[in-house]
């Protein structure tokens, strides 16, 4: 697996001070883009948190799913995580080193008091010794925040710069993408009082060393109060994947007034292979956790696939480009003004929010059923290099190796030709070893995604 370094640099440590003015928590901020183009320490918040003690919690919750691997546990390892402002609200983000746990925590305008909201997406600093200060924020007194420095015109005489040097893997940043494509097609499931989902947890295992990475259990929404579990799948179920790894949220539901579950709807094949993702909502006094989980421990949300068949065959590199230059950190995308300002279709501007999403500059929020932008230091020009299957496919199609036939389609030369069928709905099977595998559970094989580059290309010619 391949990484990128990345060098954060802050002026400070994060932390918690006291003084006679009261706490503050204040976040110190690596380099970050901005209306004004990239600064090399942001600010974009000074005020207070409305609910300090729940506000605390809950981003201890994302420090700490940054800093664990749920999957094959080994010594902790944390990215810093990703702070976005878009105005009205502040987001934090986090992947877990396994990839396969994504946490975001939404400060919205009635949890914060103080400057307006800034615009820009930066990494923020989580030390050891801010950890430890987070778990004793309490009470009702009040508490500061700072999203950035204080004194912009601290210099490095004190000695008091913080340099991290971090490796960056690129499943990381396909994790971004592959989430918010998921979350999209997920539906609200449950919503269940906070004492009840806070009972359900600690009926479920807690990660140790051995926990199997095949764990999966079913639960049923029983009268909007509470969740049954169920010995078997059926489509009124909801799937927890790996369920070792929602405790995580243990720490905040004691500050929560609700939760919701979203998930895909199921259909009737009733299957264990039909284990899926989920996502569970914590609602707090002016602030959201979410919480996704993947379809399974071992099985992180770069692997997906779910945005090849939109970057094969849907919005080109100029569509993306367009779309791109007039997002502004928006909380909420609107499609169909999207659509509106660039002349493009509804649909090719939702393939080039997928497009977008591949560097990390797109996400979903299911509270909202609205895409947000978020700017992170990689171009959408390399989701290619970052997906093989989409490479093969490119490859296959510049080698001639694509024969169409009606509904069929044969890809590959001599001894290795493999037959691609689509069926009523149009939904392409392939005899491949992937095919076989996973049934289309991880997006296109690279001769699925070949046959429709070419159909594309000869719809588009016929036109």
């Amino acid at each position: 697996m391949t990484s990128l370094i990345h060098s954060y640099t802050y002026l400070q440590p994060s932390a918690v001070s006291e003084s006679a003015a009261g706490r503050t928590l204040a976040l110190e901020t690596s380099g970050g883009a901005t209306p004004a183009g990239e600064v090399a320490n942001p600010r974009f918040f000074h005020g207070f948190l409305t609910a300090p003690a729940a506000a605390a919690a809950a981003l201890l919750t994302v420090a700490d799913v940054a800093a664990t691997r749920y999957y094959q546990p080994a010594a902790p390892a944390s990215l810093d995580p990703v702070v976005t402002a878009d105005g009205d609200r502040l987001r934090m983000e986090s992947f877990s080193g396994c990839c396969g746990v994504y946490a975001r925590l939404d400060v919205l305008a009635p949890g914060l008091d103080g400057d307006d909201v800034g615009h820009g997406t930066t990494n923020v600093d989580i030390n050891a010794p801010l950890r430890r200060a987070l778990t004793r924020i309490g009470g009702l007194d009040p508490l500061q925040l700072t999203v950035g420095p204080d004194e912009l015109e601290v210099t490095t005489f004190d000695g008091r710069f913080v340099e991290k040097q971090v490796p960056l893997p690129e499943r990381w940043l396909r994790g971004f993408a592959e989430a918010q494509v998921l979350a999209a097609g997920f539906t609200l499931r449950a919503e269940i009082p906070a004492p009840e989902a806070s009972a359900f947890l600690r009926t479920l295992p807690r990660p140790t060393l051995r926990s199997s990475a095949r764990t999966t259990r079913w639960v049923v929404p029983v009268g909007g109060r509470t969740l049954r579990p169920t010995s078997r799948p059926s489509p009124d179920a909801v799937c927890l994947p790996g369920p070792e790894r929602l405790p995580a949220l243990q720490q905040v539901l004691r500050h929560a007034t609700t939760v919701r579950v979203y998930a895909p709807v199921r259909a009737e094949s009733g299957a264990e292979s039909d284990a899926a993702a989920v996502v569970w909502e914590v609602q707090l006094p002016g602030m959201r956790l979410t919480l996704m989980l993947s379809q399974n421990a071992s099985r992180g949300f770069s692997g997906e696939g779910g945005v090849l068949h939109d970057l094969a065959t849907g919005a080109t590199a100029d569509d993306a480009d367009l779309v791109s230059a007039l997002l502004a950190w928006e909380p909420r995308i609107d499609v169909a003004e999207l659509a509106r300002q660039t002349g493009l279709p509804a649909e090719r501007v939702r393939a080039a929010l997928t497009v977008l999403g591949t560097s990390g500059q797109i996400g979903y929020d299911l509270a909202e059923e609205a895409h947000f932008h978020r700017h992170l230091p990689f171009s959408a020009g390399g989701a290619e290099a970052r997906n093989p299957r989409l490479r093969g496919a490119r490859a296959l199609v510049a080698e001639g190796a694509v024969r169409l036939d009606g509904s069929l389609a044969r890809v590959g030369k001599g001894d290795h030709v493999h037959v691609v069928r689509a069926d009523d709905t149009g939904r392409l099977s392939c005899t491949c070893l992937w095919w076989a595998k996973y049934r289309g559970g991880r997006g296109p094989c690279r001769h699925a995604l070949a046959v429709s580059m070419v159909r594309d290309t000869t719809t588009k010619a016929a036109r």
